[in-house]
């Protein structure tokens, strides 16, 4: 039941997800900050490379203060709080603008070492991943949820500026109904103690490896373990560069599915959409099948399938085979291919960071994806789309390799 706030935060946020680039290339004066494209790209990679150590903070101080609801009721009451300010007129500047979203990122990433936190404590190791796939597609529902509001009202007779008041009115609320669920329903753990037994166990087990390997050596017997331990050191790069390829993606995306659709917002939430249900599937196929899979080998599958789907995309936008069509099947299973890395990935990385350091995983993660936010629509301004979608599947292809070394 503690989940239930995040579902109506990440519906809200289903919504901005699409908006934001939409909104901010109405504005008249983004010519400030190179054109609209770039202007969404400028103001994506600026909240993200600020949302970096602000990630790291409230991992530490999470941690440090072993009180983790305070920082999600602090990150969905702020968050409502700029939304709101949004629909003042003082918002209508760009720069403004730029400054609320950035201050909104920054207070976002608050509540994601905590809740990360809150899902290993709460669990054994043994159940992670279900639990992680169970808050992940619970969320997901809840950011499609999002996805069809956007797109109703822009279906709807509505001018955009109308519309665009009512989303952020909406966006608001909706932060205020998580904000009030997460105060009665979370509470912070009575022990904390899993990490840390898990780490335990990791040391225990590499020292057992080490004992029998060593007797049954000495023996003259063959042995066929190994001491190779988890380097996070390659985990980390391949997750930097995993969140800098989906980065350069996704955030000039919106702009391209609007051409792609004549110029029609309604089918960008709908594209979306559909790639939200290729990841709910995903998240709640993992939880159910997460005991039997071997995540150190299944990972780079994933990795490379999602490099291979976008090669494919590449192909579609050059030769224009049925775009509209094609465009919206490799979106789906691309949030399932995704999902599926996501709870590897991250369980994963709970297991080897130490605690005192939950925010590191999101600070790699907001360290591609700033780098990409601010590369993705350069790219498209300046050259094509399609080398966009080729440069992506490269470098999925890149960490699918980094992937696969650190499992030898």
């Amino acid at each position: 039941m503690w989940r239930l706030g995040f579902f109506f935060h990440d519906m809200a946020f289903g919504l901005l997800t699409v908006f934001i680039p939409l909104y901010v290339i109405t504005f008249q004066d983004t010519t400030i900050l190179g054109g609209p494209l770039l202007a969404v790209g400028v103001m994506t990679a600026i909240a993200i490379f600020c949302s970096i150590p602000a990630s790291y903070l409230w991992g530490f101080l999470c941690d440090k203060t072993r009180h983790y609801k305070i920082f999600i009721l602090l990150s969905f009451t702020s968050i409502a709080i700029i939304l709101f300010i949004m629909t003042l007129p003082v918002a209508q500047n760009l720069l403004v603008f730029v400054g609320l979203y950035v201050a909104m990122q920054i207070l976002h990433v608050a509540h994601e070492s905590p809740k990360n936190v809150l899902i290993t404590e709460h669990y054994s190791r043994n159940d992670w991943e279900r639990s992680f796939g169970f808050y992940e597609g619970l969320t997901e529902i809840g950011f499609i949820l999002g996805l069809a509001v956007g797109m109703v009202l822009f279906a709807s007779s509505l001018a955009f500026s109308v519309s665009a008041v009512y989303s952020l009115y909406l966006c608001s609320f909706l932060n205020v109904v998580a904000f009030a669920l997460a105060v009665l329903l979370i509470t912070d753990p009575i022990m904390i103690f899993e990490r840390r037994l898990v780490g335990i166990e990791r040391t225990l087990d590499f020292s057992h490896r080490g004992f029998e390997g060593s007797s049954r050596l000495m023996d003259g017997l063959r042995w066929d373990g190994s001491l190779r331990q988890d380097n996070f050191g390659i985990f980390a790069c391949a997750i930097v560069i995993f969140a800098l390829a989906t980065s350069i993606f996704f955030t000039p995306l919106p702009v391209y599915l609007k051409e792609v659709f004549n110029g029609q917002s309604q089918f960008v939430y709908l594209s979306y959409i559909l790639n939200s249900v290729g990841a709910t599937i995903g998240y709640f196929l993992i939880r159910s099948k997460a005991r039997s899979m071997d995540i150190r080998k299944q990972m780079p599958r994933f990795i490379l399938t999602r490099s291979l789907l976008v090669f494919a995309l590449t192909a579609v936008v050059m030769y224009m085979i049925m775009p509209t069509v094609l465009t919206c099947v490799i979106l789906v299973c691309l949030g399932f291919a995704y999902a599926m890395y996501y709870i590897m990935m991250i369980s994963l990385s709970m297991e080897i960071i130490p605690e005192g350091k939950a925010g590191l995983f999101d600070g790699m993660v907001n360290l591609g994806a700033a780098i990409g936010a601010l590369a993705g629509p350069l790219i498209a301004e300046y050259l094509s789309y399609y080398l966009v979608f080729f440069i992506t599947a490269v470098l999925f292809l890149v960490a699918f390799f980094i992937i696969k070394f650190a499992n030898k």
